[in-house]
């Protein structure tokens, strides 16, 4: 069974910082791209970070780049987003998601699985 389950989000304070895991099962983990999703209440789905494991290559979001950095542990099969700088419009529910082809997770939004989420509420 395929499972990606994220954690690590709370409550924090703007200009504070978060770790959110995702750990992946079910799998080969380096088969695969792994990217974080975000989505607000009432808002558009927006793209965090994504990393391709084939190359290590890395792909940013705008609104994050300078502020957030993901890394991955293939022992541990689990990919990390580092979220520093936190801002009220960082907060949203997190989600990991898991694609064999980077262009299509990346780009067109379209994993083959999907995480459950975890919320991330940054107050002023």
């Amino acid at each position: 069974e395929v499972q990606l389950v994220e954690s690590g989000g709370g409550l924090v304070q703007a200009g504070g910082s978060l770790r959110l895991s995702c750990a992946a099962s079910g799998f080969t983990f380096d088969d695969y791209a792994i990217a974080w999703f975000r989505q607000a209440p009432g808002k558009e789905r927006e793209k965090v970070f994504c990393i391709s494991h084939s190359d290590g290559s890395k792909y940013v979001g705008d609104s994050v780049e300078g502020r957030f950095t993901i890394s991955s542990d293939s022992a541990k099969n689990t990919v990390y987003l580092e979220m520093n700088t936190l801002k009220p419009e960082d907060t949203a529910r997190y989600y990991c998601a898991a694609g064999k082809s980077p262009f299509r997770l990346w780009v067109l939004q379209q994993p083959d699985y999907w995480g459950q989420g975890t919320q991330v509420t940054v107050s002023s």
